[in-house]
């Protein structure tokens, strides 16, 4: 979401305009729920899912305080939970949700180089049972920054975080006990480690075809976003034991001089490179490729994608932009160039989605081979409701920001939440006034989004 905050970056690609549409028709819109009143001042990432018959919605209410409101499907009573934690102006506060096998809820967020805040319901869905975890482990908790949740590869609950600040930090794996609902380190050291001169910005981990959950990552020497240098990757078959791309263990934590693990050895300042709108995506042949965008050598800004053939990587620029994008300083940066991650196409081609704040957004299509552009994909998606982008408030400068969820009993209803906001500003308070709270809906809808 930096950063782009990493929850964000789903609803980027959704509804930002990197992929073309075609305008066949719209959704069905099959209802609308009115949730309640959130903050617009600035945005921060929502939480939401739609599990066991369930629907659970994190967010931040109209005075800024930490609310989950949760309701069951098919039901129009909603109900609401406030907890003992609230935002201020930083949008890296995301909040980050997950349900474990036990049907226990888990929630943290709300931090940028603050002690965890972490909550855990005593009892399965309820969310009026949410009680804050003071500690997970005991170590490390004092700065954390990018919660997330992921299942390893036996399926087991995992919370990564970082430990530190930008230009200073390392990524800390925790792993939960169901029996004894206890978090234990996943690792006995941090994933990586900036060794106080660095930190690592990742992608992923990410589960591959091939069986790997795949890592990227570009190291950052201090907070100012003009830092980030040297694209790197690593892979694993169980978050546990680390290798490079060509199968040769690796020793944790990982840092910059760890052999085998740099991919594109970039300059240390003014790279063009910067901790956003980079992916991890596979060919038809499951080979990993890496997108991320740097400057060219006239100093543009181009979208490159790294694979690896032959004991090599071979990266590819692929966009022929004539155009800069300047970036500087610290706080959330407003993302303006980015290359989504490379997928293989039924017609034997690969495509990719790209947005260039100058040049548009779109959806190449690659040769399997070159990596480069031979045309464009027109996808076929529907519209979304007329209405869904028409502002609400009248404050100038308010954007629509969404989440998705989709059930997990295979219905074809799509659940979308929208908000407006304005947008990021640094991670500095704005000075009044403030627009009015927005109103968050959630609305079901049928059709290819």
């Amino acid at each position: 979401m930096k950063h782009f905050c990493r929850q964000c970056v789903l609803c980027f690609f959704l509804f930002s305009g990197v992929m073309a549409f075609s305008q066949q028709r719209m959704v069905d819109v099959v209802k609308r729920h009115e949730i309640g009143k959130v903050w617009a001042g600035h945005p921060v990432g929502f939480a939401f899912l739609t599990q066991h018959g369930r629907q659970f919605i994190a967010y931040y209410d109209a005075e800024r305080r930490l609310t989950v409101a949760a309701r069951e499907l098919g039901s129009d009573d909603w109900r609401y939970q406030v907890l003992p934690s609230s935002t201020g102006w930083d949008s890296h506060n995301y909040l980050t949700m997950h349900i474990d096998d036990d049907n226990h809820i888990h929630l943290s967020g709300n931090m940028h180089c603050v002690p965890l805040i972490y909550f855990r319901t005593t009892r399965p869905l309820d969310i009026s049972s949410f009680e804050q975890i003071p500690a997970m482990v005991g170590s490390e908790e004092k700065r954390c920054t990018y919660p997330r949740f992921l299942r390893g590869a036996q399926k087991e609950l995992i919370f990564a975080y970082r430990d530190g600040q930008s230009g200073n930090g390392n990524d800390i794996y925790n792993v939960y006990d169901l029996k004894t609902r206890q978090w234990r380190r996943l690792l006995d050291q941090p994933l990586t480690d900036g060794k106080g001169l660095m930190n690592a910005y990742c992608v992923g981990p990410k589960a591959g075809p091939d069986g790997f959950f795949h890592l990227c990552w570009m190291w950052r020497d201090t907070p100012d976003c003009a830092t980030n240098h040297n694209l790197s990757y690593a892979r694993s078959r169980d978050l546990r034991h680390w290798e490079t791309a060509d199968g040769q263990p690796v020793v944790l934590p990982m840092t910059l001089e760890t052999p085998g693990l740099i991919v594109d050895p970039t300059p240390r300042k003014h790279s063009g490179m910067i901790n956003m709108g980079f992916d991890i995506g596979f060919d038809a042949e499951q080979r990993v490729i890496l997108s991320y965008h740097k400057y060219d050598e006239k100093g543009n800004s181009q979208v490159y994608n790294a694979r690896r053939e032959d004991g090599r990587w071979n990266i590819v620029q692929t966009s022929d932009w004539d155009w800069r994008w300047e970036f500087s300083g610290g706080g959330c940066v407003p993302c303006e160039v980015s290359g989504g991650a490379v997928s293989p196409t039924d017609d034997g081609f690969l495509a990719q989605g790209y947005r260039n704040r100058e040049k548009g957004s779109g959806t190449w299509k690659l040769d399997p081979k070159t990596l480069k552009p031979v045309g464009k994909i027109l996808v076929e998606r529907d519209r979304m409701p007329a209405d869904w982008g028409k502002l609400e408030g009248s404050f100038p400068g308010l954007r629509v920001k969404s989440a998705r969820s989709t059930a997990d009993d295979g219905s074809d209803i799509i659940y979308l939440l929208r908000w407006e906001t304005l947008p990021v500003n640094r991670d500095r308070p704005r000075p009044e006034p403030w627009p009015e709270p927005s109103s968050l809906t959630l609305w079901e809808v049928r059709g290819k989004i």
